[in-house]
């Protein structure tokens, strides 16, 4: 749901590289779990467990955004952000709620002009792409009294125009090159927007696969770190990250089959469909101007270092680079997932195929630099923590702490990271799992238990 603020008016906005971001909850386990989801966002965060708390806070401090509970004992959310809305009317307001009140609701919307409210438990993906609009809608705002300002002391200048006329074409000059500036600024700030929408859009092209076989997050995590290694510039690095959310876009109108057999075992009329898909997917970009870079490297990342890939058969260094970075990634990723060959490939074995394969289906100093990067970083790999379990609901004991989140098989968020599992959480969420569809089992992170401090009788 929305306040006054519309989400569309700021899909396409800049979102700023920094924003301080003021958290408000009378529950710690709530806050760190907030700080744990927006930990790798670049924004300062604070906390506060009081809604007096807070204004004491932003008393002393300047604060873009603030997030706070709806029921707090004392001042409750309404109360505090129609009081922020007073106070700061420049700070974005968003209510956190896991109560179905409509009176609260009503009343945070009509007292406190609130951007959004969101219920608890809240979808992480959904809860930064929130945040990240409401600030863009923020820096929009500004930027357009900003500008409003500037045209009204263009304005008055010219109303001002006197015999000094050489002199004012030449200041006018001037701010035509300034608005120029700001325009060319403009077009870099929405072609830095495409690059978060392409990776949102990334997550529903993978709701078309199983779980398990998701390979886009992988894959854009890949190119983004070599692109990094290798120093590709700017432009370079948005584009082959742009291409790496959106390399399956052609594969949306396959049937669900076709999704999830590995390639290597298409029959006839199988394969001429997936060879397709690169150029279905450049077609359907070529409309937007910013991706048509993007686009050519999708059309091309099925291209063979031999020239007998498809769909143009380039050879060697016909084929651009961030095609043959993005094949890189995109094989190893997928050999992994059992989307190549009959069965997956352990990630050892998948780096050995990329090296024997060099030079027929890979640039040999590329894949050098890749295989180096996968064994020196590691970038693809989520590195174990020995302080972290993994259980099954049967071995779970209270007083033990979630170290990831839990989700349902309908990818429903059932409990928090940061949640400690009482007996009678354990035995609902047991209840719960045996009416899971085709035997899901649940599969928990959880950190170790502290020893039983107990003296044995």
């Amino acid at each position: 749901m929305t306040g006054a603020e519309s989400k569309s008016a700021t899909s396409a906005e800049h979102i700023p590289e920094s924003a301080n971001v003021l958290l408000v909850d009378d529950e710690e386990n709530i806050l760190r779990s907030l700080q744990r989801v927006l930990r790798r966002e670049p924004w300062q965060l604070t906390t506060a467990t009081s809604g007096e708390e807070a204004l004491a806070i932003l008393a002393n401090d300047k604060f873009d955004l603030i997030i706070s509970d709806a029921r707090m004992p004392g001042m409750d959310g309404p109360t505090l952000l129609s009081e922020i809305r007073s106070k700061y009317p420049w700070t974005i307001r968003i209510l956190l709620t896991g109560y179905a009140d409509i009176t609260s609701t009503v009343k945070a919307i009509n007292d406190g002009q609130i951007y959004r409210y969101i219920s608890k438990p809240w979808d992480d993906d959904e809860l930064r792409l929130t945040i990240r609009q409401a600030l863009a809608f923020q820096y929009s705002e500004r930027r357009r009294l900003a500008l409003e300002k500037l045209t009204r002391k263009q304005n008055k200048e010219l109303q001002q125009l006197n015999a000094s006329l050489e002199d004012k074409v030449r200041e006018r000059t001037e701010e035509l090159k300034e608005t120029a500036d700001m325009l060319d600024l403009a077009y870099q700030e929405l072609r830095q927007s495409y690059v978060t929408t392409t990776e949102v859009f990334s997550s529903l092209i993978n709701k078309r696969l199983p779980a398990n076989r998701q390979p886009n997050a992988k894959v854009i995590t890949l190119v983004k770190a070599f692109a990094e290694f290798i120093s590709l510039d700017d432009d370079q690095s948005r584009n082959l990250a742009m291409a790496a959310a959106l390399y399956n876009l052609g594969k949306l109108s396959w049937p669900d089959d076709l999704f999830v057999a590995p390639s290597d075992l298409l029959i006839k009329d199988q394969r001429l469909t997936y060879l397709k898909y690169p150029v279905n997917g450049e077609q359907l970009l070529m409309a937007l101007e910013p991706l048509k870079d993007t686009a050519k490297i999708i059309r091309h990342h099925q291209e063979k270092w031999n020239g007998y890939g498809v769909p143009d058969r380039l050879e060697g260094k016909q084929i651009p680079l961030e095609s043959r970075i993005l094949k890189l990634s995109v094989d190893f990723v997928e050999l992994q997932f059992g989307l190549i060959l009959e069965r997956k490939v352990n990630r050892e074995n998948a780096i050995k195929l990329l090296k024997r394969y060099q030079e027929r289906l890979y640039d040999p100093e590329l894949a050098d630099r890749f295989i180096e990067m996968l064994l020196e970083l590691a970038p693809d790999v989520e590195h174990e923590d020995p302080s972290i379990l993994i259980l099954d609901t049967l071995r779970l004991k209270p007083g033990m702490v979630l170290a990831k989140n839990l989700y349902a098989a309908s990818g429903m968020l059932l409990l928090n990271e940061g949640k400690e599992l009482t007996a009678l959480l354990i035995e609902k969420l047991a209840a719960f799992e045996k009416g899971e569809p085709d035997g899901h089992r649940y599969t928990l992170y959880v950190h170790k238990p502290e020893q039983d401090t107990e003296t044995p009788p």
